[in-house]
């Protein structure tokens, strides 16, 4: 009984204390930080090679990477069907008839950028049907 009073007191008290932590003005982080290192000894490495190697071996953490990664989509060739691409490129960007025959007349060029991967795969498919060569770069 007395252990659980002693480790209902401590949670009691760690949870207090994040609350204060998270409650700290940059000025007070900062503060902080010098104290840690001045008196403590501790100090935030973030080059430590430790942490590195957990965060990029971490499963999760390597799916997150590929979910941020950002597409440029660039059109290599319009192949057979110049005139359903020129179509697609002016549904899909917004651009005018005009805008989207020059694009397709001055391959390789770039038709949209900053794709997440699915949206990117999803159009590639798109251009990929018409006949056209599609290639992604991140």
């Amino acid at each position: 009984m007395i252990k659980e009073n002693k480790n209902t007191t401590n949670t009691a008290k760690i949870a207090n204390l994040a609350k204060e932590l998270v409650n700290l003005t940059v000025t007070e982080v900062n503060e902080l930080t010098i104290i840690l290192k001045k008196d403590y000894g501790l100090e935030y490495n973030h080059d430590n090679q430790n942490n590195q190697n957990i965060t990029e071996t971490d499963p999760i953490n390597q799916e997150q990477k590929k979910e941020n990664i950002k597409y440029n989509m660039i059109l290599k060739s319009s192949g057979t069907s110049k005139l359903a691409v020129v179509k697609l490129i002016k549904e899909i960007t917004g651009r005018g008839l005009k805008d989207s025959k020059e694009l397709v007349d001055s391959v390789p060029t770039t038709i949209k950028e900053s794709l997440n991967k699915e949206e990117a795969e999803l159009l590639k498919k798109k251009f990929e049907d018409i006949g056209a060569e599609i290639e992604l770069i991140n």
